[in-house]
């Protein structure tokens, strides 16, 4: 076990069921909680969320060992995995809770998180710009329990299959030497 200091990020690229079950695989990675940030009401639920009002992005915060894996690492595969490109919207997911949103919480991760946007917006890799907001960190809210690993809990469920399978597959196949061992 390494003993640098842990580093956090929040992120947000659509339904964060998707981006649980890409994050965990990774090496450096230690630990992922799906939750809402970047909205005006305290503790909001599920649904609270569901309905715009509050302005909430459905997120991930990431706790990862530098020394293992860095944030710019995780920041390109966050952008290779979700759209940046569709504003509040991802596949058939659509509202703000879904937009593309990275939360730092510091100068670092602020310029590391704008440096992957021009990479990603320059490298061609989407037909369009990135519209991915870069906001400072204020708070996060964990989800409720049954949101937490959803994908190893619900694999056969059909969401599970035909929308987060494949990102978990091109994660296989992309960052094969990102991935823990099984």
């Amino acid at each position: 076990m390494s003993s640098s200091k842990k580093e956090v990020i929040t992120l947000g690229g659509g339904c964060f069921w998707c981006l649980d079950a890409v994050f965990t695989d990774i090496k450096g990675v230690e630990r992922v909680v799906s939750g809402y940030s970047g909205g005006i009401a305290a503790n909001p639920t599920y649904e609270d969320v569901c309905t715009g009002a509050t302005g909430h992005a459905e997120v991930v915060q990431i706790t990862f060992d530098p020394s293992v894996v860095s944030l710019r690492e995780l920041l390109h595969v966050f952008f290779t995995l979700h759209d940046p490109t569709t504003k509040d919207r991802q596949g058939n997911d659509v509202g703000t809770q879904y937009r593309s949103i990275v939360f730092y919480r510091d100068e670092a991760q602020k310029a590391a998180a704008e440096d992957s946007i021009m990479e990603i917006d320059a490298s061609g890799v989407w037909d369009a710009k990135a519209v991915t907001e870069v906001e400072p960190f204020e708070a996060f809210y964990p989800a409720e329990d049954y949101h937490q690993d959803y994908y190893r809990k619900n694999p056969l469920q059909s969401y599970c299959l035909f929308v987060i399978r494949p990102k978990v597959s091109k994660l296989r196949k992309k960052y094969l030497t990102m991935l823990k061992a099984s």
